[in-house]
């Protein structure tokens, strides 16, 4: 991160608030990879490594942590030091992503250097989040440069804040300067802006130590004042050697002791608290992570509240919370006897909180709030929101301490902390403790709301993108298994799709677009309805590829997509199929359940272009059963997918119950070897067939006479299937289509069709290729009526081209005895 060169710096700078002396940092940028991306030119000087050497290097190569600071009675040449005593977390979690949230520290490293094998430094370690491969940003300071400021030993610098320059030289380094409140959570804007102000003035980055303000993130420092403490400590156990009274200025330092172990039981809690919360990216769970994680060590009792929006995983607007802000009350954690909370206080009450309470202070001021001992007018007030429950009993008397839930400077809840009445009462240190734990569970659950949000979207994206589709089609049954390639990634290119036909017939699809991702789900969102459109106009299976090949190129290159295309025909028992590209259909023999690959024309995958496609037709008898699915079911990393294929083949001639059983039988035999992760698209066909008997047909000349015997033909035939409570409507609408066919028909008879089902289909072809279409009402039209009728009586009704000109057809609901 360096502005120009680095320079060094002045010994001590009096600029900003507080600050005692500021000296360079060694600034590294680590990928995603665990790799180096960037390396200052003060981390050059501070580890020995140049630029060139170190940028794409693993960090674990560069900065190996060597153990422990030395003993407190070990003088180096760099001077004395406090023992090292393991408060906080190692640089190397850091450093190899084992932690997930902000963290500081000191540790030895070795360097390449003949005069100098070892530096002691302080470190911090932020993560990055956001785009690009940046994952971690790592400071690191020589303590030994921090001695040569020129500081008196005498100074106490209980805090250590880092700033770096807005002009640096990696990718994404700008905003990052301006995120630096996110990056250190409990810093003000105005702390943040005055350091950067600080950084621009001087033109590298800085570390500066300040007496005053509160940093999240501290490293365990305090060599000056615990070499003075140490020196106290000798002077005064040779005074109790010699049975003296301890002087007032000795005294004063079991104080101070006392208040270090405080210190360092805090950060201990905090850093045990860390590695309990976050262990998975369920909102439900990171909730009770968190509530579990400060009873009772911290606090008797701990309420989590959260936004409305943030539980039902939706967006919110901006803006501070007000007094119509609804919060759901997530969690809840007591020392108490068990149920004394449940029926007054339960979990998943949502309630607004007024203006004069402490706990909409704390949510719009995003700071937390500290009451020592709630009185009796203030349990008053608060139980006052409680309708029919008095809360006052328990928490009267409590201590108490709110603390907020943000994260990007966004409140997202809070949570409400009483300590029992006999238990020591929150602090000041309380106060900041609070505050730090807050700032960690707060990024950790607005981690979890953004990927509960964000998987919600996606699965609102795919189950838009996938049909729904009907159980039964005409001569056949059907059953579909959609399965996400990840947890992570829930929107694929996968697809399945079954289309109804002209003649009874149905067209059944299943594609895979390669790739992952929206832009993948995007492109198979529209081939899917390509292929329905053209599916519509009874396009031969390899002409339709034909034409989606076409499409896929003018949609744009780098898009590759396989596609299985099979049309079902249940009145001649046949199967005719295209491929392109896909891998091949299992068909499952209903005689002796034997199972087959269909040995088919790959062909290429749509989007290659100026590929032929072939097609091939198919006997089937009622019974078999046709297998579709993506590669995703049968091809495994590692293994060869004639594997997966002959498991499939094997599984799919398994017996079932049903066809969802049978699905099943499938998706367990093929998706319990691990290792998938590809999305997975599986489609079931059960071929019924129709039988003879259950089909009608009748030739009509182009004469208005035939519409008679139209009448008649359907009303017999009615009749002998024992339908005859459906005559009337039948034969009102047979009349209405028959006579509009002979009236456009040019030479060749019309066509009449009834089949027997689930439902009454009636079709009515003719040798014209326009569609007719369904006009207004006006009463005084004199066209147009006749599917207006058809609209209004039939159960389903549509119109399709044919090779031979068009095919009105409608449905009737038909329950066979």
């Amino acid at each position: 991160m360096d502005h120009g060169s680095e320079r060094d710096a002045p010994p001590s700078l009096g600029a900003g608030d507080g600050a005692a002396g500021r000296i360079p940092l060694a600034v590294v940028v680590v990928d995603r990879e665990g790799q180096v991306s960037h390396w200052s030119t003060g981390a050059r000087r501070l580890f020995g490594a140049a630029r060139e050497e170190a940028v794409g290097r693993s960090v674990l190569d560069l900065l190996p942590v060597s153990g422990a600071l030395p003993e407190e009675d070990e003088i180096t040449p760099y001077g004395a030091y406090a023992a090292y005593d393991g408060l906080g977390p190692d640089l190397e979690s850091s450093l190899d992503g084992r932690l997930n949230f902000p963290a500081a520290g000191r540790a030895r490293l070795t360097v390449p250097d003949p005069d100098r094998d070892r530096v002691d430094v302080l470190w911090w370690a932020y993560p990055l989040v956001g785009p690009g491969d940046e994952r971690l940003l790592v400071l690191a300071a020589d303590t030994e440069r921090l001695r040569r400021t020129g500081q008196d030993e005498d100074m106490a610098f209980e805090r250590v804040a880092p700033g770096f320059a807005l002009h640096t030289d990696f990718p994404g380094a700008e905003e990052l300067a301006r995120r630096l409140p996110e990056i250190l959570p409990s810093m003000s804007v105005d702390e943040s802006a005055r350091i950067v102000a600080q950084v621009l003035e001087l033109g590298y980055p800085i570390l500066e130590f300040s007496q005053n303000d509160r940093v999240p993130v501290t490293p365990d420092w305090g060599v000056a004042r615990r070499t003075e403490r140490k020196a106290r400590r000798e002077r005064a156990a040779a005074v109790a050697a010699q049975g003296l009274p301890l002087p007032a200025e000795l005294a004063e330092d079991e104080g101070e002791d006392l208040e270090y172990v405080a210190v360092r039981e805090r950060l201990e809690f905090l850093n045990e608290v860390s590695g309990k919360i976050g262990t998975s990216l369920d909102l439900s769970r990171t909730i009770v992570e968190v509530s579990r994680a400060v009873v009772p060590r911290f606090t008797d009792v701990a309420g989590t509240y959260l936004r409305e929006q943030v539980v039902a995983g939706e967006g919110f607007p901006d803006g501070v919370p007000d007094t119509t802000t609804m919060w759901h009350r997530v969690a809840l954690e007591h020392t108490d006897e068990p149920g004394r909370w449940d029926d007054v206080v339960p979990v998943g009450e949502a309630m607004p909180f007024p203006a004069h309470t402490p706990f909409f202070q704390c949510m719009t001021s995003g700071e937390p709030v500290l009451v020592p001992r709630i009185s009796e007018g203030m349990g008053h007030a608060i139980a006052s929101q409680f309708e029919k429950r008095d809360i006052r009993p328990l928490i009267t008397g409590r201590s108490m301490l709110v603390v907020p839930l943000k994260a990007r400077n966004v409140v997202l809840g809070f949570m409400i902390l009483l300590r029992h009445p006999e238990r020591e009462l929150f602090n000041d240190m309380d106060r900041v403790t609070g505050a730090e734990l807050a700032a960690r569970a707060g990024l950790v659950l607005d981690n979890a709301r953004m990927y509960t949000f964000q998987e919600s979207v996606a699965e609102t994206l795919q189950d838009s993108m996938l049909p729904h589709i009907p159980p039964r089609m005409a001569g056949c049954d059907i059953a579909t298994r959609y399965l996400p390639g990840t947890l992570l990634g829930r929107v694929g290119g996968d697809w399945f799709d079954s289309v109804k036909l002209p003649g009874a017939r149905t067209a059944l699809v299943v594609g895979d677009v390669m790739g992952h991702g929206l832009n993948s789900a995007a492109m198979m969102g529209q081939l899917r309805t390509a292929v329905q459109t053209m599916a519509a106009l009874d396009l031969p299976p390899a002409q339709l590829l034909r034409n989606l090949d076409d499409l896929a190129q003018r949609l744009g290159d780098g898009y590759l997509a396989t596609c299985l295309y099979a049309v079902y025909d249940p009145i001649e028992s046949e199967l005719h199929l295209a491929n392109a590209g896909h891998i091949p259909p299992v068909l499952v023999r209903a005689v002796d359940a034997r199972s087959e690959l269909l040995d088919l024309p790959t062909g290429a995958p749509i989007g290659v272009g100026g590929v032929a496609f072939e097609s091939l037709r198919v006997r089937v008898e009622p019974g078999d059963r046709l297998v579709m699915c993506t590669d995703g079911l049968v091809e495994m990393r590692g293994e060869d997918i004639g594997v997966g294929l002959a498991t499939l083949c094997e599984s799919a001639a398994h017996p079932a119950a049903s066809m969802d059983d049978a699905c099943d039988t499938i998706i367990r035999a093929l998706n319990t070897r691990g290792g998938r992760k590809d999305d997975v698209a599986l489609l079931m066909a059960r071929l019924n067939g129709i039988e003879p008997e259950d089909v009608a047909e009748w030739r009509l000349a182009l004469d208005p006479a035939e519409v008679r015997r139209a009448r008649a033909a359907v009303r017999e035939q009615l009749h002998d299937w024992d339908l005859a409570r459906l005559t009337e409507p039948a034969e009102l609408m047979v009349s209405e289509l028959v006579t509009n066919a002979i009236r456009h028909s040019h030479s060749r008879p019309v066509q009449l069709r009834l089949i027997r089902g689930e439902t009454l289909l009636c079709e009515v072809d003719d040798d014209d290729h326009i569609l007719p279409t369904l006009l207004g009402t006006d009463p005084g039209a004199e066209t147009g009526r006749g599917l207006r009728v058809v609209s209004t009586l039939a159960r389903e009704w549509g119109t399709s081209r044919t090779s031979a000109g068009k095919t009105v057809w409608f449905e009737l609901t038909s329950r066979r005895r």
